[in-house]
């Protein structure tokens, strides 16, 4: 089986709390000149070989189903 990967991360103009309590949190224990941007990230196993058509199809359904386009990006890694 075939790993594929979609990483989904807000939009850089959109407020990210959770990064911004891990920077905190990494500057309180003396972690400093990190900012950290929290997202998600799902692997897909694909039965048999990753063709085009396969990762236009995981493309469609991170479009729809993975991300919420209107605050996050997304990438599909193969």
């Amino acid at each position: 089986m075939a790993l594929v990967v979609v990483n989904v991360m807000p939009k850089p103009e959109i407020l990210d709390p959770q990064g911004k309590a891990v920077t905190g949190a990494l500057q309180r224990l003396g972690h400093q000149g990190f900012a950290v941007r929290q997202g998600k990230r799902f692997e897909i196993q694909v039965e048999g070989e990753v063709t085009d058509a396969r990762l236009a199809e995981i493309h469609q359904f991170a479009e729809s189903v993975l991300a919420n386009t209107v605050i996050e990006n997304f990438e599909v890694v193969a």
